[in-house]
C-alpha cells in the first residue's frame, strides 16, 4: 500500500465552479494554468503542485481521494475547505 504521493490540486468554493474546471480540462486546457487562474489555496501559484506528501497529512477525503483514487485523472473531492480538482502524479 502506497505510503507516499504527489499531487496537484485546484481549490474552489463552489461545485459548479469545480465542475467547470473539470470540462475545461477535458477540453485540453492546463491544469496548472487554470490552478494559477482559480484555485483560493496558496499552491495555485505553483500551478497546484502540492508537492510530496504522506499518508495521513491531508484531510481524510483528500486522503482517501490521492492515495485509493485514479492517478494522472482529475478528480472532484469535496472537503471543509471547500471543492477541489485533485490529479495525482504517483504513489510510493
Amino acid at each position: 500500500m502506497a505510503q507516499t504521493a504527489h499531487a496537484l490540486h485546484i481549490l474552489v468554493k463552489h461545485k459548479e465552479q469545480a465542475e467547470d474546471i473539470m470540462k475545461q480540462l477535458k477540453q485540453g486546457k492546463k491544469f496548472a494554468d487554470l490552478a494559477r487562474k482559480h484555485s483560493t489555496c496558496p499552491s495555485g501559484k505553483k500551478g497546484g503542485d502540492l508537492g510530496e506528501f504522506r499518508k495521513g497529512q491531508m484531510v481524510p477525503q483528500f486522503d482517501r481521494a490521492v492515495f485509493q483514487g485514479e492517478t494522472i485523472t482529475p478528480q472532484l473531492v469535496k472537503t471543509k475547505f471547500g471543492w477541489h480538482i485533485v490529479k495525482v502524479l504517483w504513489r510510493t
